[in-house]
């Protein structure tokens, strides 16, 4: 039998020996056939529309194993970990800003309150009258009544803080100031809370504490913090009380100011078992009281309108030198005189206990002299 022979124009395309041999080692698998985007369209569907397009596009196959759902998951993935980048990176970025709203403030602790107390004993008798002679016949003659005698200075901006600020602190100072020294309620022993709620709050506990166990350490001394007297033997003779001072403020650091207080505050009183009346009225006296504070506002106390009492320092008198002014000011009334005694002995050994033993002498030229003296 004769062999095969090859056709005249050579064998066909795709043929053994034609022009495609090299791909004759491939295999077209169904996975790929199904993972390709591309698919063409029948004969039958080209004869229907023979405007239609020769091959069309296959939608992504959801969970198949082909090329095209692996590419999908994958770009997915990422996606959403670049999403979740960003959210923690937004978190983390409100969170510090929440915890240190000013870039580079450092964050200072609060120091304890520091208070002296100087008691002013007088030469001889207190002088009594009635609130108005006394007044006018004393250096307290030309001072402003109430808070109209705690006033403001001129506010100007520092290097790290504006001028509302400067005066945010200045009339915090001035409010602490009204409060803790005429308010009649605060004086009598009546009330705190308006003082209280000035203090920053890394302050509350030592204020409660020298409230509740007050004691001549210079830290817990009641009226370190406020202008007290007992009620059990003080009464007002005049609730117009004369003030006169000033308040001065200063940078001390990039996220500190400091207002200094100085203010001469003159009560008129009298025994609170005298009753009222003009007779009990003639039976007045007045008690003088130098207070110098130190404020420091913060950030935070200037947002929130509060402040810090740095130090206290208290000069009171006529009162006797043995006084103990720890829980209140101890004042001698009209016609009373102080003890001879000298100030009262300090214990060196005494770990619990710091008592100051300093005492002054009232010159007479801080007393009034009244009609009649």
């Amino acid at each position: 039998m004769a062999g095969r022979e090859e056709p005249p124009q050579g064998p066909p395309d795709g043929s053994p020996g034609g022009g495609d041999e090299d791909y004759g080692a491939l295999v077209f698998d169904e996975s790929f056939v199904e993972a390709a985007r591309l698919q063409e369209f029948s004969a039958q569907e080209r004869m229907d529309d023979e405007e239609h397009a020769a091959v069309r596009t296959r939608p992504a196959r959801v969970g198949g194993k082909g090329l095209g759902a692996v590419g999908a998951a994958g770009a997915s993935r990422q996606g959403v970990v670049l999403v979740l980048l960003i959210v923690v990176a937004f978190a983390t970025a409100v969170y510090m800003g929440l915890q240190n709203p000013y870039p580079g403030a450092a964050q200072r602790a609060v120091e304890p309150m520091r208070v002296t107390t100087l008691p002013l004993a007088p030469r001889g008798e207190v002088p009594g009258s009635t609130p108005e002679d006394l007044f006018e016949h004393s250096p307290a003659a030309q001072f402003r009544t109430g808070a109209d005698g705690v006033t403001l200075p001129d506010a100007h901006g520092s290097d790290h803080f504006s001028e509302s600020q400067v005066l945010a602190a200045l009339t915090g100072a001035k409010d602490y100031v009204v409060a803790s020294s005429l308010d009649p309620e605060v004086l009598l022993g009546n009330a705190s809370r308006s003082v209280r709620i000035l203090l920053d709050p890394a302050q509350l506990e030592q204020f409660d504490r020298s409230l509740e166990r007050p004691r001549d350490d210079g830290r817990h001394a009641a009226t370190g913090w406020m202008v007290r007297f007992d009620p059990a033997r003080v009464a007002l003779a005049d609730r117009d009380v004369r003030v006169n001072g000033s308040l001065t403020v200063q940078e001390v650091g990039p996220n500190l100011l400091e207002v200094t207080a100085d203010h001469v505050f003159v009560y008129a009183l009298r025994p609170a078992s005298a009753g009222k009346g003009a007779e009990a009225e003639k039976g007045a006296s007045l008690f003088t009281v130098r207070r110098e504070m130190r404020f420091h506002f913060g950030r935070d106390d200037l947002r929130d309108h509060q402040l810090q009492v740095a130090q206290s320092a208290v000069r009171a008198g006529p009162t006797a030198c043995t006084a103990d002014s720890a829980r209140a000011l101890t004042p001698l009334l009209a016609g009373q005189r102080a003890e001879d005694d000298g100030p009262a002995g300090t214990d060196p050994y005494a770990r619990d206990r710091s008592r100051a033993s300093l005492c002054g002498v009232l010159s007479d030229s801080a007393q009034p002299r009244p009609t009649g003296r």
